[in-house]
């Protein structure tokens, strides 16, 4: 961009001048950070902001500055992004430094007094997943291109991401790369843009913040003077009052009743005179969920759903059984902790393109009945490999092999439905190739496989007794985090196979019979009964 003829915060209190605006503290903040972005910036700024119209301010003073500057704006769609294209060219045709620039084009593409590139646009404007490939710009602006429809899943967000990636074919050496927008999801796209070095500038609606998860107590400290208290979320939201509903004693608050429930306290509004407590009230009773509300004011990276199965309630660990023998028993140990049962999963896929993953999963349970999700593999290549003779030799089911014999599992659970109607033969053919003594239980599963995946999940996770090595947790965490019980068809394979793993256990089985000539395997688990274990959730 060519050296500023006027500042934009100037430019754009010209503009708030002729429009009547009460120009506020942030956004005076936001044009002066606007001016001096990197070649990679991200403004993440609370809902109501007025982003997009300080945007089409912007655009309509780098025409001034430089009418030979190009701008690709995109949007979630294009029926969007046409919105900031027919505001940036109102501001051009009615901004008194800026009269007569607008030339000709219509809404997607258009050009400015001054521009002599005839093949790209002074501002082409495209939504995020429409086709830009041939379009050349000094700036790529991506106008809340993170939406609840576009990052659903981890696919969809990875597509979102191949998009973005165009831009940096799209942009002209020493181009400009701006993101402006709210975070939608746990995985933003915004984090990841902060995590590669770029100049950022987040605005929050409030600059204090702190919560009670359940104000089961009357007394609780506090580390700021809160100005908003709020009760509860959705429908059922209520603004505290001091003096009524509670008091401020030194650095404590002190409510006049057990309120029970989520509490939040915030204080440092960004735009009071605008976002009154009345009007926070309403956009917090039709908010559905509390991380709806953290990421859409707050600009914390959630996902906008309520999270039916949350992995940070999953205890980690980072330690690998142990076997031990004690007077003439072998017993496997976690740490300090003695594991009496194990249960190995499969739920077999070919592999193809399309289908599901072949997820295997190990599920660990001590005498007290807490669970230790230990493996949750994807397995790969072909089912099984075999040898000139039909023995086998390799495939997924040898690398089961390898984890039993490591483990020294007592058996492998292995869903039959479609192509697990062969895999069990296939897997008692490999034990019996490499001398393993393990069991293979058959189940075809029946009913809906969402509702098994809570019925497995939720009472571990509320019960808090569900633990999972941390190699787990980078496995799984995206698919938890985006698993929605109304949706049938979305990637939960390891999820699936954990489920099947947990309903199997606990495990008791005798001795395993194998061959005869075969060195007979010790039975670590214990001998004592089956313990059943009641958990109040």
């Amino acid at each position: 961009m060519a050296k500023p003829r006027i500042s934009f915060l100037a430019f754009f209190l010209i503009w708030a001048k002729r429009r009547n605006w009460q120009v506020p503290d942030i956004h005076i903040l936001a044009c002066n950070w606007l001016e001096t972005t990197g070649d990679l910036s991200v403004l993440r700024c609370f809902r109501g902001f007025g982003k997009s119209t300080i945007l089409e301010v912007f655009n309509a003073w780098c025409y001034y500055c430089n009418p030979e500057f190009r701008i690709l704006h995109q949007s979630e769609s294009d029926k969007t992004a046409y919105k900031t294209s027919r505001g940036t060219q109102n501001v051009l045709r009615n901004h008194p430094l800026t009269q007569g620039m607008f030339r000709d084009g219509g809404i997607e593409a258009w050009w400015v007094e001054g521009s002599t590139d005839p093949r790209n646009a002074s501002m082409y404007v495209k939504g995020i997943l429409s086709n830009v490939t041939s379009a050349r710009a000094d700036m790529c602006q991506n106008d809340d291109v993170e939406v609840p429809k576009n990052i659903k899943t981890a696919e969809s967000r990875e597509n979102l991401r191949y998009r973005l990636g165009e831009q940096t074919h799209i942009m002209v050496p020493g181009g400009h790369q701006l993101f402006i927008g709210t975070p939608h999801t746990h995985d933003s796209i915004y984090d990841e843009m902060e995590a590669a070095g770029a100049n950022c500038l987040t605005i929050k609606m409030f600059k204090h913040e702190h919560r009670i998860d359940d104000a089961a107590k009357l007394s609780y400290p506090i580390p700021f003077i809160p100005e908003f208290v709020f009760h509860g979320i959705g429908k059922n939201t209520r603004a505290l009052e001091e003096g009524k509903d509670f008091r401020i004693i030194s650095d404590r608050i002190v409510f006049a009743e057990v309120l029970g429930g989520l509490v939040d306290l915030y204080s440092g509004s960004a735009w009071p005179e605008r976002f009154t407590t009345e009007e926070m009230v309403k956009r917090r009773k039709r908010t559905r969920t509390i991380n709806e509300w953290d990421s859409q004011y707050q600009l914390h990276s959630k996902p906008l759903t309520q999270v039916r199965l949350n992995p940070e309630k999953i205890i980690a660990y980072d330690c690998q059984p142990e076997f031990r023998w004690a007077n003439r028993n072998l017993t496997m140990w976690l740490g300090g902790v003695q594991i009496v049962s194990a249960t190995a999963k499969w739920d077999p896929s070919s592999g193809k393109v399309n289908s599901d993953i072949s997820s295997f999963s190990v599920m660990l349970q001590d005498a007290l009945g807490r669970m230790y999700w230990h493996l949750a593999l994807e397995l790969t290549g072909e089912v099984a490999e075999f040898d000139d003779r039909g023995k086998v030799i390799g495939g997924q089911v040898w690398q089961i092999c390898d984890v039993v014999e490591a483990l020294n599992l007592p058996r492998v659970v292995v869903e039959t439905n479609g192509i697990g109607g062969h895999t069990p033969a296939i897997l008692r053919g490999a034990f019996k190739a490499r001398g393993i003594t393990a069991g293979i239980t058959e189940i075809h599963e029946t009913g809906n496989k969402n509702e098994k995946i809570l019925q497995a999940y939720e009472p571990a996770l509320s019960g808090k007794y569900l633990w999972a090595h941390v190699d787990v947790l980078d496995t799984v965490w995206d698919q938890m985090r985006d698993w929605n019980p109304a949706i049938t068809n979305q990637v939960d394979d390891h999820l699936d196979s954990g489920a099947g793993a947990i309903s199997e256990e606990p495990v008791r089985i005798g001795k395993i019979v194998g061959k005869p000539t075969a060195d007979k395997r010790q039975d670590w688990r214990t001998n004592s009964g089956v313990y059943e274990v009641t958990l109040e959730t």
